[in-house]
């Protein structure tokens, strides 16, 4: 338990204390563009939940709010309460990160986020991040370093973004 709430101070202090990173386009219409966009990103927050900004080629800031997605009952077991907050990327991790990533790495895991950012010119961008526990060696005790958080993005014009931290 102990070490439990000691990895997930970690993930929350290297992941969202206050993170830079770059949303590359992938799939879309913006991955056909010669040289393709690269959004900026800003992850911060505290504990389970925090803010994330994009600020788009056009000048148009996406703005939103990200949670620790539950490793509770499943959304649509007969004792579920509460709805998911937004659908899981599923797809997206998968045409990011290869066939089956998803199921093998991300569901299920404890360190998790998801969120929906929407700009002034109604574009809305849906977010997800996880930590790799796999990967211990990537995070040393006191380090700050970004390498295993992976995650992906979509948005509403059909764009599936690879979410790189800094």
């Amino acid at each position: 338990m102990r070490s439990s709430l000691a990895l997930a101070l970690l993930f929350i202090s290297t992941m969202f204390g206050c993170a830079a990173a770059r949303l590359y386009p992938v799939k879309g219409p913006l991955s056909t563009q010669a040289p393709p966009p690269v959004y900026s990103v800003k992850v911060s927050g505290a504990f389970f939940s925090g803010n994330f900004s994009a600020k788009l080629t056009d000048g148009e800031v996406c703005k939103g709010h990200w949670t620790t997605v539950s490793r509770g009952i499943a959304p649509n077991s007969p004792n579920a309460t509460n709805p998911k907050p937004a659908e899981p990327l599923k797809a997206e991790w998968d045409t990011v990160y290869g066939s089956g990533f998803f199921v093998a790495n991300v569901l299920g895991s404890r360190l998790y986020g998801r969120g929906v950012a929407k700009g002034a010119k109604g574009t809305v961008l849906t977010m997800e991040m996880f930590k790799d526990e796999s990967r211990p060696d990537l995070v040393a005790p006191g380090d700050v370093n970004t390498r295993a958080i992976k995650g992906v993005a979509k948005d509403d014009k059909g764009n599936i973004y690879k979410l790189v931290f800094n």
